[in-house]
């Protein structure tokens, strides 16, 4: 069997696992982690506060730092309300592709490390390759927090990170940041009739989007003069509003579920300050007038920095020796790269597959994408061995 076949039966085995986000992903941990364990790595598993979600952290080779991390998520989004031509947990063969829900995004490049473990095992690494699985990258990269809170508190300082999302193989330093909320208003029932004498949390919550919509033109404005993205000014967009219980009841609830993607730290700063402002100096106020207990509240879902371009990133250069590349890019979409970088870990985005195949029915990689993945992983084995200069 080639290695190219081997990791496509990994990757079809990967697919069968339905590790939705709202789901467990147990049963893939335990299947990484029992492959990984009989070559002898070291594992490290973290789990959430229900132990239905974990993390794997594996290290091939000594113990010590200035390795390379391989990290992915193992988390997929939901296929409900999708178009798929056959089972997404099923993988199907045709035309030089996998399809199946997590193909590109991102259990290809997980079946491709998988793939190539065993060869970092068998060798006289000098410094050590680390597997890393995270839970939940789709809903605020929670899992990723657990597993570095995990990994500094080991004192180890990995010297590089390549984070596995679908890029098609091109090298990414720099992408933007992932904010997610989910905004509450609460106001008092009442009668359609004497709309005076209640608080509808929709017609409140109509005057918070209002707002976003303010600032999503006023944040084209702020974009940076030298900004690297694509659009190049930081985005705000509500995706989900729920409330109300019938067109002639006051709504007594309304939420409304949010993110922005900011270009830097200023606008993030700048978001958050406007919005609370409006909230509590706007519309609190008018709506406790008329019922005390009425109430507006911000949970968050999710605060990831982006992945800030380094000049001499480690992480780049080595990514551009292992793709044979010499270009570097940025992206727009948000990864748990930016918490790598908090942690001093030079991190580079580099995968198989194409982010316009994420998150749509009939995902699918292509076989030639996974041959280039495993030709990277591969290049970094004499690396890791002390083969090539560091």
């Amino acid at each position: 069997m080639t290695v190219l076949q081997t990791t496509a039966r990994i990757l079809d085995d990967l697919i069968g696992f339905p590790t939705v986000s709202s789901e467990s992903n147990i049963a893939l941990i335990d299947y990484a982690a029992e492959r990984l364990d009989v070559l002898g790595a070291k594992l490290q598993i973290t789990r959430d506060e229900t132990g239905q979600k974990a993390n794997l952290f594996a290290t091939i080779g000594p113990d010590i730092d200035g390795g390379v991390v391989l990290s992915g998520h193992t988390d997929v989004v939901p296929v409900e309300g999708q178009d798929w031509s056959a089972d997404p947990f099923k993988a199907r063969h045709r035309d030089d592709r996998i399809f199946g829900r997590g193909a590109c995004d991102m259990k290809g490049f997980i079946a491709c490390a998988l793939t190539m473990a065993p060869g970092f095992a068998a060798a006289k690494l000098e410094r050590p390759l680390h597997l890393a699985l995270t839970y939940d990258e789709e809903v605020g990269c929670m899992g990723a927090q657990v597993m570095l809170k995990a990994l500094a508190a080991t004192g180890r300082r990995p010297r590089a990170c390549i984070i596995g999302e679908p890029t098609e193989m091109r090298v990414i330093e720099g992408h933007k940041g992932g904010f997610e909320y989910t905004t509450r208003f609460h106001g008092l029932e009442g009668h359609s009739a004497y709309t005076d004498k209640g608080v509808s949390a929709i017609a409140y919550a109509g005057r918070y989007l209002a707002e976003m919509n303010a600032l999503a033109d006023d944040l084209k404005a702020r974009a940076p003069a030298d900004s690297p993205f694509d659009p190049p000014w930081t985005t705000i967009n509500p995706g989900r509003i729920e409330g109300g219980t019938a067109r002639n009841v006051i709504a007594p609830q309304c939420l409304i579920e949010w993110e922005f993607r900011p270009v830097n730290k200023a606008d993030a700063d700048y978001v958050r300050q406007r919005l609370r402002t409006l909230a509590v100096e706007e519309l609190l106020p008018r709506m406790q007038a008329v019922h005390p207990g009425a109430d507006i509240r911000t949970e968050i879902v999710g605060e990831i920095a982006g992945l800030e371009p380094m000049p001499d990133s480690e992480a780049v250069a080595l990514a551009q020796f292992l793709t044979g590349g010499n270009a570097v890019e940025t992206v727009s979409f948000s990864t748990e790269a930016g918490l790598f970088q908090e942690l001093d870990i030079p991190t580079v985005v580099c995968g198989p597959g194409s982010i316009d195949q994420a998150h749509k029915p009939d995902e699918f990689v292509a076989l030639e994408q996974l041959q280039q993945c495993l030709g990277m992983i591969g290049h970094l084995l004499p690396r890791l061995a002390g083969e090539h200069a560091a």
